[in-house]
């Protein structure tokens, strides 16, 4: 009974991990670029009583083991990198990104970071910039001064300005980066995502070439998380939470009536 008590605990620990990533999605259905996150399980150690195929006597085999587990654990938390939807801003620096891949850009202590929200705007000086100020590089050499009356992006990446009544020029083009598994990649916070060993190096490339997504200047891409799906999981987290509660209150109640019984 002691064993139950502490599969079930574990359980319930389980289960307000689960509680906690539900949170964190639901808490971001509305945050630009934002990939929803998965939690996975595993059992954890099995005591064996009696081992499948043992011998019982006369050339008789026991078909089935005896084996009681002792609860389980969380073991990963991954970002699920479906696409969004896209929703029509008008914004002229408003891109998103419709397929694979990252805008590259540069943290305040010099390393890089990732990200899918391409919610931009213009600095000071005409460089183009995240909401928090930090240069995107996938813009390297492209500046918007305050001549400028009018700047197209399209779909594969080539960035045109026009200042005044001048012809229109191409003022550079966009990159994208992406990752062997994207999955492996570590949230910052801020919409940004740091490469690890796990999400292999990064690789750049032309949108709308070799596999990267195009672009949709005007659009932003919204959250992949689901409410409707991130509620059901919520009442079945809720569900196996009151179950493992229950376990543990049958448990003691138990060893209650064992306790009296060798009184």
């Amino acid at each position: 009974m002691l064993r139950a008590l502490y599969s079930s605990a574990s359980g319930m620990e389980a289960q307000q991990m689960n509680l906690d990533v539900i949170a964190n999605n639901l808490a971001n259905v509305n945050t630009t670029g934002f990939k929803k996150s998965k939690i996975e399980f595993q059992d954890l150690l099995y005591q064996t009583k009696r081992q499948a195929g043992a011998e019982q006597g006369a050339g008789n085999q026991v078909p089935t083991s005896l084996q009681v587990g002792h609860g389980s654990r969380p073991v990963s938390t991954s970002k699920i990198f479906t696409s969004g939807e896209v929703a029509q801003t008008g914004e002229k620096l408003d891109i998103a990104i419709q397929g694979n891949g990252f805008f590259k850009v540069q943290r305040p202590d010099g390393s890089n970071a990732w990200t899918r929200d391409g919610g931009f705007k213009l600095n000071s000086t005409g460089g183009i910039v995240t909401s928090d100020g930090l240069p995107v590089l996938s813009f390297a050499g492209i500046t918007i001064d305050s001549s400028t009356s009018s700047i197209t992006i399209a779909p594969t990446g080539e960035v045109t300005v026009q200042r005044g009544s001048e012809q229109a020029t191409q003022a550079g083009s966009v990159t994208l980066s992406r990752f062997a598994n994207p999955a492996g990649l570590t949230s910052a916070g801020n919409n940004l995502y740091l490469e690890t060993p796990a999400s292999g190096t990064e690789e750049t490339g032309t949108p709308g070439a070799n596999g990267f997504g195009t672009l949709g200047q005007g659009y932003l891409e919204l959250s992949n998380v689901k409410v409707v799906e991130e509620m059901v999981n919520l009442i079945k987290a809720q569900r196996a939470y009151e179950i493992n509660s229950k376990a543990i209150q049958a448990a003691d109640e138990m060893m209650q009536m064992s306790n009296r019984l060798r009184g």
